[in-house]
This record gives structure tokens, sequence and C-alpha cells, in this order.
């Protein structure tokens, strides 16, 4: 009868100890998780890979700056009509002309 007894402990005690290891190795998921996004962050802030097209290093912040000095006009003639209920219509009437001018400059690492 003790014989028995002890063979339903021992399978009570090993589901106890794989419940246990299951629990710690989803509780160590999270910290596992975090730990690899860091080592890549690192990576990625170490590397200094530039980008030929636009000069950007990194991941985050480009090191290239835009400036552009323009003049944009638009010549056009509109029509606002109200409906009934309170509604508005607006409509383009006759050509509407945009114009652009000036100068746009792209520095790159280099420059």
């Amino acid at each position: 009868m003790l014989r028995r007894l002890s063979k339903g402990q021992s399978t009570a005690e090993y589901a106890i100890v794989i419940g246990l290891v299951i629990a710690a190795a989803v509780a160590m998921q999270v910290y596992v998780k975090r730990g690899l996004q860091g080592k890549i962050k690192d990576a990625v802030d170490y590397t200094d890979a530039s980008d030929n097209i636009t000069g950007q290093t990194g991941q985050y912040e480009p090191d290239y700056q835009t400036t552009s000095d323009m003049v944009s006009t638009r010549k056009s003639q509109e029509r606002e009509s109200t409906t009934e209920g309170g509604g508005i219509t607006r409509s383009i009437v006759g050509d509407d002309v945009s114009t652009r001018t000036g100068t746009s400059t792209v520095l790159g690492v280099d420059d």
C-alpha cells in the first residue's frame, strides 16, 4: 500500500517541477526580449553606415540639411454660392495658374 502512495507522490513532484520550469521560462521571456532589443539598438547606434543618396548616418537622425528660397504665386477666380439648407458650393472659374520660382539646396555630409 505504501508503495503505490510513493509512486503517486513522485509523479506529483515531477509535475510540480515541470510547472515551475515552464513558469520560469515564461517569466524570463520579457527580459530576454528586452535584452535582444537593447543589443540591436546598440549595434545600430555603433555602426556608421552612410547612405550615398542622402548622406544619412545612423538610423534616426539625418545629417543633411535642406534649404529653400521659393516664391509661389497662384492666380485664379473662385465662385462661391450658397445652396438650400445652408451649404456652400465653391468652383474655380477660368484658368488656374500656379508658378514657383527660387532655389532649393540639399547639403549632404561632405558639403
